[in-house]
């Protein structure tokens, strides 16, 4: 890492102290960029291009408190209006960065305004994936992304009796926990034979599997979407046909089937892009003078030992630090372990490593008690977590892991000592 740092040191070393700084971007990595930039003591301009009106606020509780009607803008803000106006950013919203002219260092936006940039912070996060058109007829179908997604998808959700979820993993499960607590019926639709396949071992998809089924949620796996229309006999509803010519009928649907990055304004500027846009430990891609942090960046992951694309709360705030700083030149590396987590019914699930998902897991406690924490352990030392109500031994792991920790798997799973 120290290399690393010496030789992105060296790449910047040429340029001139930034006197302004453009960030592309509204959400939550943005906005830990122009708070870190301010608190890092930049006093030069700085300008923040976003396409929502809304300021920076986090996403996690868009598919859970806010769909649910508990939370609103004023509770999910990053930062308040107040402390916005005293950062001296000048937010360009409701607007859209359409160019980068790498050689003027210009950013050109769809209001028809432009900017001259010293550095530049991509960080335009990422935008639902959309169902196929050539399966969807109906306009009854919604993705959750954005706030307003959240707070329309909220209303429409408690004035229906059926909903019906396209997608089996995080998002998807979420929102059918969210209406199982507003009393909504839920159907789940997954075209793999597990849900959270691409990212949980079986054992664990089991456990969600039983949790949302005991909760009421009739979930379909190995089941493949062929068409999505209107409701035959009510246009106001909607009818899913599977390929095995199932019909499920609903009020409305929603797809939660991931996401994709908005890296085309990068691919434009001649900005290398690989599932997102490529940087290195600080941010920095190939052009000295532009970065990318949170969602859409793809950076190389001293735990993982791999490059990947994270979408996480936990990412977008941290990296979006440590690019702040390497844009003042201080480079201090991205070396987070990742972690993420779900909220649902009464259980939190917090994942925290690298857990291959056809890791063989250690299991400490009863996952049929929705107590338990399961371990990836690699060579006698801790790879990766999963706690599921169970955060004080997440704590300690990660504590462990970040010291290369030798354990024993009999202290591990032995549920009645303290881990310590």
């Amino acid at each position: 890492m120290a290399d690393a740092a010496a030789v992105s040191a060296a790449a910047h070393a040429g340029l001139d102290a930034p006197q302004t700084i453009v960030v592309i971007g509204g959400g939550q990595a943005a906005g830990w960029v122009v708070k870190t930039l301010r608190k890092e003591g930049f006093a030069g301009r700085l300008v923040m291009i976003a396409d929502e009106i809304h300021l920076p606020y986090e996403r996690p509780p868009l598919s859970k408190a806010v769909l649910a009607g508990e939370a609103d803008i004023d509770t999910v803000r990053l930062v308040k209006p107040d402390d916005f106006t005293a950062l001296n950013v000048e937010a360009w919203q409701p607007d859209c960065a359409t160019s980068i002219d790498r050689d003027a260092r210009i950013v050109r936006t769809q209001s028809g305004r432009e900017v001259h940039y010293d550095r530049l912070v991509i960080a335009t996060g990422g935008a639902a994936r959309k169902l196929p058109a050539s399966i969807v007829t109906t306009a009854h179908v919604a993705y959750l992304r954005t706030l307003d997604e959240a707070v329309a998808l909220g209303e429409r959700l408690r004035k229906s009796e059926r909903v019906l979820v396209i997608g089996g993993g995080w998002i998807g499960l979420e929102v059918a926990a969210t209406a199982r607590k507003l009393g909504v019926a839920a159907t789940v639709v997954e075209g793999a034979p597990r849900v959270c396949a691409r990212s949980v071992p079986p054992a664990i998809s089991s456990f969600l599997l039983n949790l949302h089924q005991t909760n009421g949620v009739d979930v379909r796996l190995n089941a493949a979407l062929v068409s999505l229309d209107d409701h035959p006999t009510d246009a106001n509803r909607v009818r899913a046909t599977l390929a095995d010519g199932t019909t499920l009928d609903a009020d409305f649907a929603v797809a939660g089937i991931g996401l994709t990055p908005h890296t085309s304004l990068a691919e434009a500027a001649g900005v290398a892009v690989a599932d997102g846009i490529v940087v290195d430990h600080f941010g920095a891609t190939e052009d000295p003078r532009i970065f990318a942090c949170g969602d859409v960046a793809n950076h190389p992951s001293a735990w993982l030992k791999r490059r990947v694309r994270l979408e996480s709360w936990a990412n977008a705030q941290n990296q979006a630090i440590v690019t702040a700083k390497a844009l003042l030149g201080t480079f201090e590396p991205y070396a987070e372990i990742p972690w993420f987590w779900s909220d649902q019914y009464d259980v939190n699930l917090q994942i925290l490593g690298d857990i291959p998902t056809d890791a063989e897991l250690a299991v400490r406690g009863d996952l049929s008690a929705k107590r338990a924490t399961l371990f990836h352990v690699e060579n006698g030392t801790i790879r990766g977590v999963i706690a599921i109500n169970s955060a004080r031994d997440l704590k300690i792991a990660r504590k462990w892991m970040n010291q290369g920790r030798a354990v024993d798997l009999a202290t591990l799973t032995d549920a009645s000592t303290a881990l310590a």
